[in-house]
C-alpha cells in the first residue's frame, strides 16, 4: 500500500502560509449537542469559512506553493461542489484564469456560486468526462489542481486540526467526513501527530461509500454516489487517502440520508449554524458511537461545511416527513 506523505511540519509550513488568507474559524463546547450525546462536545465550526467549506484552506496551500510561471498557466480543476466554488474564490482573490469542469448534474446553485466567485465552468456529462477533459487541459498547458489527492491541498486542509486541538485542547474523540479522502487525511494526520491518543473517525453517507468501498476492497473503487450529501460523492478514492484512512482512522462509520437531514435542521433550529448534508453526518455519526465511549470523553465534530440551497433544504424537509 501506498505510504502517507504528508507530514506535521508540512501541515505546519501551510498554516503560515495561507495566514491571513482563511478564517481561524471558532471551536466551542455546545451544551445542547452534549446534551444530546451524553458527553462533552465540541463542534469546529467550519461551516463558517470563506466560500462555505474547509476547501479554501488546501486550494490556497497549493496556489501558494506554486510560481510565478505556473500560476500563469491558468488552473483547471473538476468539481461539482466545494472543491470548485473554493478553486473560483482563491483564484479570483489572487487574480489567477480558472477553468471548472462540472457533471451536468451539478446543483445550479454550486454553478452559479463559482462563476460569482470568478471562475469559467465548462458541464460534462459525468466525472468521469470531466476528469478526461481536465487531463486533456493539463496537456495543452493548464495546471490541474486535484480536489483531494494532492499533497499540499492535504496539508492546507490539516490546517483545521492544529487549530481545533489549540481551541479545545482535551478532544479525545473527534469525527470528520469523508468524500474522496483529502480532508480526512489532513485534519486527521494533524490531529494524531500533536495528540497520538486522540480517536478520529470517519464518516460517510450509506449513499457515497467511497473509502468504505475502497477499504473493502483493497484498492480505489469507482462508485456512483445516491446519497443527497453530494460532496461527499467523490467518484473514487485514491491510494493515498486510503493509506491515511488505514493509519489514522479507528474505522468508518455508515449513516443514512435521513437522520443526517433531521440533524442538519437540528443544527440549524439549535446552533444556528446551516450545515450542508456532508457536514451534519457527523453529528448523525456521533450518536451511534457516543454511548459506547467513556463517560469522560471529550467528543469533537467537524462541522466542514455550508453550500447549500434553501431550495434544496425545503425539498428534502418534505421528502423525510
Amino acid at each position: 500500500m501506498t505510504t502517507f506523505d504528508v507530514t506535521l511540519a508540512d501541515i505546519e509550513a501551510a498554516r503560515s502560509r495561507i495566514a491571513g488568507r482563511v478564517r481561524r474559524t471558532p471551536a466551542f463546547e455546545s451544551p445542547e449537542v452534549s446534551a444530546r450525546l451524553g458527553r462533552r462536545t465540541a463542534l469546529k465550526m467550519e461551516a463558517l469559512q470563506l466560500a462555505g467549506s474547509f476547501k479554501v484552506r488546501g486550494v490556497f496551500n497549493k496556489v501558494l506553493t506554486l510560481s510565478d510561471a505556473e500560476r500563469r498557466r491558468g488552473l483547471v480543476t473538476v468539481s461539482g461542489g466545494n472543491h470548485a466554488i473554493a478553486v473560483a474564490r482563491v483564484a479570483g482573490t489572487l487574480g489567477l484564469d480558472a477553468l471548472v469542469l462540472m457533471p451536468k448534474v451539478t446543483p445550479r446553485f454550486n454553478v452559479d456560486l463559482t462563476v460569482k466567485y470568478g471562475a469559467r465552468v465548462e458541464l460534462c456529462e459525468d466525472a468521469a468526462e470531466a476528469f478526461a477533459k481536465a487531463e486533456a487541459y493539463q496537456s495543452e498547458g493548464r495546471l490541474f489542481v486535484h480536489p483531494y489527492d494532492d499533497p499540499a491541498i492535504i496539508a492546507g486542509h490539516g490546517t483545521l486540526g492544529l487549530e481545533f486541538l489549540e481551541d479545545v485542547p482535551d478532544l479525545t474523540h473527534v469525527f470528520v467526513s469523508i468524500g474522496g479522502g483529502g480532508f480526512m487525511a489532513g485534519a486527521a494526520a494533524a490531529l494524531k501527530a500533536k495528540r497520538p491518543s486522540l480517536t478520529v473517525y470517519g464518516v460517510e453517507t450509506v449513499g457515497a461509500p467511497t473509502m468504505t468501498e475502497a477499504l473493502k476492497a483493497g484498492e480505489p473503487v469507482t462508485i456512483r454516489a445516491t446519497s443527497v450529501a453530494r460532496t461527499l460523492g467523490a467518484p473514487f478514492a485514491t491510494r493515498r487517502t486510503m493509506a491515511a484512512a488505514g493509519l489514522f482512522l479507528k474505522e468508518i462509520v455508515l449513516v443514512q440520508d435521513q437522520p443526517v437531514i433531521a440533524d442538519l435542521s437540528w443544527l440549524l433550529q439549535t446552533e444556528k449554524l446551516l450545515c450542508e448534508p456532508a457536514a451534519a453526518c457527523v453529528l448523525t455519526a456521533a450518536e451511534k458511537v457516543a454511548p459506547s465511549l467513556p463517560d469522560d470523553s471529550v467528543i469533537g465534530l467537524v462541522l466542514c461545511g455550508s453550500n447549500l440551497s434553501l431550495g434544496d433544504l425545503d425539498a428534502w424537509r418534505k421528502q423525510a416527513v
